[in-house]
């Protein structure tokens, strides 16, 4: 799979909701009583527990089927990863996630659990070992973010909120897939969309400063709790979409990932630290909530350990 220069459209985002019609779930707004003025997007309802699905799914269907029949390959710290094991052993074929050896435990039994081969190597290896393997077996390569096909699919996230009542949407940012389809999609429709990624992992929000990709270390992003979001740099079709069509990116400290947390779970809503993430954007910068403000929960699949510890607090 090879990256196209130009920017998806919305056009591209609605040919993906017709592929994802009955396998993503259009997932519900629904109100978060503490945050008055806040609604939530539930992507933590997909059936893999996070919106990857959505993008995963999209680019392995557009994949050449001999070349698809040879297996779908990827890096992933967990949603992905998941969410393109879920994709391999619904349309047949295998799946092999190179896995860095901090993910989650949780998640990669998860991963493991849906068939997937895993291969682990240190953070900073797992893009260049997926190439790797690609070259080995002769399948493809369904990269987490950095991929039209994967952006137009996360981008139905973003199309299911045209029609709503809405003034602005705050995004959780690792990579920046989601927040690119979720613009692409939202492009002309007059409705901001703001970027939330945690302090200790501000590539993108550092990125949007300098006004040129700024890369940041594996070690300091791994510091976040939000492991879905420590990807070290936003990817390079990403970047060219949350410049020419993001609002803002600003960033939030890990107390304020575990205060929404803390809120997300009390109303009954399972989010993982990185699903917490937009929410405890509203919570850090409240200027942002208007009246008719969405905060995407992207998922559920959390650290069990790292639950107990917030909701202990």
């Amino acid at each position: 799979m090879t990256t196209s220069v130009s920017l998806v459209s919305r056009a591209d985002v609605e040919a993906a909701a017709a592929i994802l019609d009955g396998v993503a779930v259009h997932t519900a707004l629904e109100p978060l009583a503490a945050v008055p003025g806040l609604r939530l997007k539930r992507e933590d309802t997909q059936p893999v527990g996070a919106f990857k699905l959505r993008g995963a799914f999209h680019a392995a269907s557009r994949l050449d089927p001999d070349v698809r029949a040879r297996g779908l390959v990827t890096h992933s710290s967990g949603n992905h990863g998941r969410a393109l094991a879920w994709t391999a052993a619904r349309l047949g074929v295998p799946c092999t996630v190179v896995v860095p050896d901090d993910a989650v435990a949780a998640k990669v039994e998860a991963m493991a659990a849906l068939g997937a081969r895993l291969v682990p190597v240190s953070p900073a290896d797992r893009a260049a070992r997926a190439e790797e393997i690609v070259a080995e077996t002769g399948g493809a390569l369904v990269p987490p973010f950095d991929h039209p096909h994967v952006i137009a699919g996360q981008g139905t996230v973003g199309l299911e909120l045209l029609g709503e009542d809405v003034d602005r949407v705050l995004v959780p940012v690792g990579g920046g897939g989601l927040i690119s389809g979720i613009a692409a999609a939202l492009a002309d429709s007059g409705i901001p969309v703001v970027g939330v990624e945690p302090a200790l992992a501000g590539d993108a929000a550092a990125s949007v400063r300098a006004g040129e990709l700024v890369a940041w270390p594996a070690a300091d992003v791994a510091r976040t709790a939000a492991d879905g979001l420590r990807a070290q740099r936003l990817g390079e079709l990403p970047w060219r979409h949350v410049s020419a069509l993001v609002e803002d990116v600003v960033t939030v400290d890990e107390d304020a990932i575990a205060a929404a947390a803390r809120l997300l779970h009390a109303a009954g809503v399972p989010a993982e630290a990185s699903g917490a993430v937009a929410t405890a954007g509203a919570l850090t910068h409240p200027a942002l909530v208007g009246g008719r403000t969405v905060a995407v929960v992207s998922g559920r699949n959390a650290d069990p350990a790292w639950v107990a510890r917030v909701l202990a607090a």
